[in-house]
């Protein structure tokens, strides 16, 4: 939790310097750009990220550390491979359509497309990490690590005579993502051959894939729902407003950062307490989740409102105009914490099929209405398809988690009395 306030501090101030250095032209092609990257490498994974810390607190608990070194050696390799084909197709693609892209647009989509793989192994390397109880070698690289040096190697470029533009800060993008993630990478692969000596591994490829392929699709619809919408702008409008929506929306994640927080550090106990037959302890767990995802963020979202203004401001004059975005964006993410990390939990309890529609749903409903109200409304319909399609999204979870497992995750439902997954369907 703490890494996560001290990463949102640092991605919103280096988000500010960046769009100071380069206007809101370069950095609304950056953000457009960056946001692809991160998107496409983070689905490579195809869901062995998270199917990581799924099986390893079991194999550890039966002390399989074969099985431990094989997870993590697959998982490392199939990411790394899928994020070079999706790379390889995307430098295809630039080369027999870039006549029909903004030229704008080419060269850092091209450079972005390099940096697919170290994204990929650094989703998996945190996956590996968390299912550890690792958390600063498993957030820090990603989360301060990275931000930080992007923001260093831009200054650096500058200094050294380079255009401040977007060209220079996705090459910075991508240097600061090797080097992180191959850090990261000896650290971590340190400290599982001193903890899990093996002499040789196990690999269950089949098994993992048949609960990594239905994590993909949950998270993959879910990482896409909460990042699309910067795309879509990036289709519709020129890249000045996709640099205000991105600052409204960044200011915003000091508020879904809490959101975040509180879904990384409750994968691991969801999955402790599914794997036990104690559902009071889950049921009571899952309220105090949403307990710490709610009020929090209740809490930062009214002084980030008050605040908007001059925050918005910091990024330059014409991003003012987003304060309006963000009471928007609010509305949705509100609704998100009255239900806490629902995703999680039926992640964790093996309902994979029913999170993947919930999340399709979601998606299909936020680009409909980005597609429609964009044109209506510009950044302001953006805005209200997003948070429309978040308030979707916690209303199904809250109602699949209640029939399925029979946990109320609602924050009125302290009081409520814990029920049977079998009484929830009897009734």
């Amino acid at each position: 939790f703490v890494i996560r306030i001290v990463s949102a501090a640092i991605a919103f101030v280096s988000q500010i310097i960046l769009a100071r250095l380069m206007g809101d032209f370069e950095y609304g092609v950056f953000v457009f750009v960056w946001v692809i990257a991160i998107i496409l490498g983070n689905l490579s994974c195809l869901g062995f990220h998270t199917a990581v810390i799924r099986f390893l607190p079991q194999y550890r608990s039966a002390g399989a550390d074969e099985a431990i070194i094989g997870l993590a050696v697959t998982a490392r390799i199939f990411a790394m491979v899928s994020a070079t084909l999706i790379a390889a197709t995307g430098i295809a693609a630039l080369y027999f359509l870039g006549d029909r892209i903004d030229s704008h647009y080419v060269q850092p989509l091209f450079v972005g497309a390099f940096v697919l793989p170290m994204i990929a192994l650094g989703d998996v390397l945190d996956g590996t990490a968390r299912a550890n109880g690792w958390p600063v070698n498993a957030l820090s690289p990603t989360y301060i690590v990275r931000p930080l040096l992007i923001l260093a190697f831009v200054a650096g470029a500058i200094w050294l005579g380079r255009m401040a533009d977007a060209n220079t800060a996705i090459v910075a993008a991508l240097a600061a993502t090797y080097f992180t993630t191959l850090a990261q990478f000896l650290v971590i692969t340190t400290r599982l051959r001193n903890r899990f000596p093996a002499q040789h591994v196990e690999v269950h490829f089949k098994t993992w894939l048949m609960v990594a392929f239905p994590i993909f699709l949950i998270e993959g619809f879910y990482f896409m729902l909460t990042n699309a919408d910067v795309i879509i702008v990036g289709i519709y409008l020129p890249p000045e407003k996709v640099a205000v929506y991105f600052a409204a929306a960044k200011t915003m994640a000091l508020v879904h950062f809490v959101y975040f927080a509180v879904k990384a550090a409750a994968a691991q106990r969801f999955s402790a307490l599914v794997s036990g037959e104690d559902r009071v302890a889950l049921a009571s767990f899952a309220r105090q989740t949403v307990q710490w995802t709610f009020w929090p963020s209740l809490i930062v979202g009214g002084l980030v409102i008050a605040a908007g203004p001059f925050l918005l401001s910091l990024f330059g004059p014409s991003f003012q105009e987003g304060h309006l975005l963000t009471v928007i964006l609010f509305a949705g993410i509100i609704a998100k914490a009255m239900i806490g990390p629902g995703e999680v939990l039926l992640t964790m309890a093996g309902e994979l099929k029913i999170g993947a529609t919930i999340y399709a749903a979601a998606l299909v409903a936020n680009l409909g209405l980005n597609i429609v109200l964009i044109p209506l409304w510009g950044l302001h319909g953006a805005a209200t398809a997003t948070a429309g399609a978040m308030v979707i999204e916690a209303t199904l979870l809250h109602l699949v988690i209640r029939r399925r497992l029979g946990i109320v995750m609602f924050i009125a439902s302290a009081a409520l009395p814990v029920r049977s997954a079998s009484s929830v369907e009897a009734g």
